[in-house]
């Protein structure tokens, strides 16, 4: 599909969100973070939060599960009608098995990993998925410093996708901003999330179309 921005709404308003996400209509994913503060040390919003986000979304929604047993709530978010749902390699008991359940359900299969797991154990799922999650900070909070030294990850991750012959779309998530995300597309990052990159600026569209611009020059 090429280049796809996906703002991250943990930097919106989470008082005015329907008006919030109004501001990222010209985006390609709503990238809603879900935390429960026991995975990650930070609480977000949950699952009616999330219904209530898909009834007003202009973009598609792409739900980011920072929580503990993702095998046993994944699927909801998927039945709620999340056309993307993200689980962390870390957290789950069954990848395959909740990915499958994920597709079933109509949604895209992610599969999300920290900075200090390692992506080649899970290189063996590609065919099992339709989207990895390299992270680029620390989950948790928005507005961190991008990590430099996940670029070769990256490299690496879309050296098996490509020797794999698979579509699996590459996420990065976490200090993604002008000042990096040219290095994240030639690294072969193709989808990105953008919080206070997007959602700090005056001119949201703008800055989404401008990150755009940035990251296919690079590719």
């Amino acid at each position: 599909m090429g280049i796809q921005i996906s703002p991250s709404i943990l930097n919106s308003d989470f008082a005015r969100l329907e008006r919030e996400l109004g501001r990222i209509a010209s985006a390609d994913w709503a990238h809603v973070d879900v935390m429960d503060n026991h995975f990650v040390p930070n609480l977000t919003l949950g699952l009616p939060v999330v219904e209530s986000i898909l009834k007003v979304s202009p973009v598609p929604v792409d739900c980011h599960l920072m929580i503990e047993d993702p095998d046993r709530w994944a699927p909801a978010f998927a039945e709620a009608g999340a056309q993307s749902v993200t689980f962390h390699a870390e957290a789950a008991a069954a990848p395959i098995r909740l990915a499958r359940e994920l597709r079933r359900q109509g949604a895209r299969a992610g599969l999300a990993v920290k900075p200090t797991t390692a992506i080649e154990p899970y290189l063996e799922l590609l065919p099992e998925l339709d989207m990895l999650l390299i992270m680029t900070v620390e989950p948790g909070f928005g507005g961190q410093p991008f990590l430099e030294s996940m670029l070769p990850k990256i490299r690496r991750t879309r050296q098996a996708v490509k020797d794999a012959g698979l579509d699996v779309w590459i996420q990065v998530d976490g200090g993604v901003s002008k000042a990096t995300i040219e290095r994240c597309a030639d690294a072969g990052a193709d989808v990105f999330v953008a919080g206070s990159a997007v959602y700090g600026a005056e001119d949201a569209a703008a800055s989404i179309a401008e990150l755009r611009e940035l990251a296919a020059k690079a590719c």
